[in-house]
């Protein structure tokens, strides 16, 4: 056998088996299965606390932008005419949020945390300096004691009235935009302070809110089942909580939106609580996107997050009382929030209904700037991007015993948005990839092995073509003249034997005689 035979017969060999090996490592979808399985797999409480430790200090920087509505119609307002309002911000605020008091309990399958929060104002973000800029805005602590007084008698509500107007107190208070938000001390508050010493008299829509967390978690390591990865079992001691009026709307699902599981799918819903909204909201897919080279799915909170129970009797359990509902796009969480009737709803009502957006001059709802939005990379259920957007709502109305409200039209009254936003970093994005680069090439090996094959099947092909065509010409040469005589005419009598012809092994000689 040539050399060259068997380069062929080892290249037809090798060809056979990589074809062979691949085809069937794709069929079977080994190291997918492979990589799937080292996500979900049980890790041990060294490798947990390992993996951990990016959750407890998370790298991307989150900002908190407050956007204000400021009230440029006041009196008209208070004379019976619609509300105009004019937005002004942002005033963004650097957020660290790590968690803290990190324990696993039951053998690493649970994870106790707190989370407080801290913000620091970041000027070159901001529109305007807080501590200048002056906001007129709905003085919520009035708001709240005249909330408080309506299931009081007529007499005692026109007592307070009257003594309310003696210090000065108006529906709509001037302030500086630090204050609103930071706390100031509240004239009104202080009255009753005197009175109660359990009411603070400090006020402002973030008062004690920096540095401090809101609640204590218990989460789920996924150990026992990867899709529990990152899912709160208990806040604040509690599976489920009681102010709503149906278990459904009780329940405390999801993560707290820093993590989820791992092989997200586009069909599923992710679930998040949301402590400040005192309830779980859902979140579907809506579209793939690219960030930082990386690709991810978009989840958004559908319509139904907030639709009227009318529309969607699944949201029946958010009207407290049971039946005293309000429209699409609003949520009235005063039952968690003592105090005023606080409404939260989507920036400038988006995806509310329009009469709550037509009551008010100056909203202008739109997707790009309103709508709260989740980018996950699917494989690692890693948020890449994220855009967390709630408007916080006050409910204005006639009380009878306070004629500062008697020509008021009632309106869910815009105070205030926040735009809480965060990217991934560049060196996270750096990791991020490569890591998405090795599970692809693991994951792709078998077409690797595959493609390996069908080259060196061209090869072989190549090779068993170019063998032909020399053997070909090989026989070709063994029947071809050796002399370089040209033909002559045969001199001899037609009766005379020709001559042996002139080729190859058989050289021209005479015939022998015997």
């Amino acid at each position: 056998m040539t050399r060259r035979s068997c380069a062929i017969y080892a290249t037809g060999i090798v060809c056979a088996h990589l074809l062979i090996v691949g085809i069937a490592l794709v069929v079977a979808q080994v190291f997918q299965t492979m990589i799937h399985s080292r996500l979900k797999k049980e890790i041990t409480l060294t490798e947990k606390s390992q993996m951990f430790e990016g959750w407890k200090n998370p790298p991307p920087p989150v900002y908190m932008e407050y956007y204000f509505f400021n009230v440029t119609n006041a009196e008209e307002f208070l004379a019976g005419k619609k509300a105009s309002v004019k937005q002004i911000g942002p005033y963004t605020y650097r957020e660290y949020r790590p968690r803290e008091n990190v324990t696993f309990l039951e053998n690493g399958t649970k994870v106790y945390a707190v989370n407080p929060k801290t913000f620091v104002f970041v000027p070159e973000k901001s529109a305007g300096n807080p501590e200048v800029d002056v906001v007129v805005t709905v003085n919520i602590p009035f708001v709240a004691v005249m909330n408080e007084l309506n299931s009081y008698s007529f007499f005692l509500r026109t007592f307070v009235s009257m003594y309310v107007n003696s210090l000065g107190v108006e529906l709509f208070l001037n302030r500086t935009v630090h204050e609103v938000l930071w706390g100031f001390k509240d004239p009104l508050l202080s009255k009753i302070h005197g009175m109660r010493p359990e009411v603070d008299e400090y006020f402002g829509l973030m008062w004690k809110k920096n540095g401090t967390h809101e609640g204590e978690f218990v989460f789920h390591t996924g150990e026992q089942n990867y899709l529990d990865y990152g899912k709160i079992d208990t806040w604040n001691g509690l599976r489920k909580m009681s102010w709503w009026s149906s278990n459904q709307s009780n329940m405390i699902n999801g993560t707290d939106g820093a993590v989820f599981h791992p092989l997200i799918n586009r069909n599923e819903l992710l679930y998040i609580f949301a402590a400040d909204l005192c309830r779980s909201i859902h979140l579907a897919y809506v579209e793939d996107v690219d960030v930082k080279g990386i690709q991810a799915y978009r989840f958004a909170p559908p319509s139904d997050v907030l639709m009227s129970p009318k529309d969607n009797p699944t949201n029946e359990g958010f009207c407290v009382p049971a039946g005293d509902c309000l429209g699409t796009g609003v949520l009235k969480v005063s039952v968690c929030r003592e105090g005023a009737p606080i409404v939260v709803s989507f920036p400038h009502f988006y995806q509310a209904d329009p009469m709550y957006i037509n009551a008010v001059d100056g909203l202008n709802p739109n997707k790009e700037e309103h709508e709260t939005y989740l980018d996950l990379q699917p494989t690692t259920g890693v948020p890449i991007r994220a855009c967390k957007r709630a408007q916080l709502n006050v409910i204005l109305k006639r009380i009878q015993g306070f004629p500062k409200t008697k020509h008021i039209n009632e309106t869910i009254f815009p105070i205030m948005f926040v735009n809480e936003t965060a990217t991934i970093d560049d060196e996270s994005a750096a990791q991020m990839r490569t890591l998405l680069l090795i599970v692809t090439l693991v994951s792709n090996f078998p077409l690797l092995i595959v493609g390996m094959g069908i080259i060196l099947l061209v090869v072989l092909v190549i090779l068993f073509c170019r063998n032909r065509q020399k053997k070909t010409a090989k026989d070709d040469t063994a029947y071809t003249q050796v002399s370089d005589k040209p033909d002559e005419p045969s001199e001899t009598p037609a009766s005379q034997p020709m001559r042996n012809g002139s080729y190859i092994a058989m050289s021209p000689v005479e015939a022998q005689k015997c």
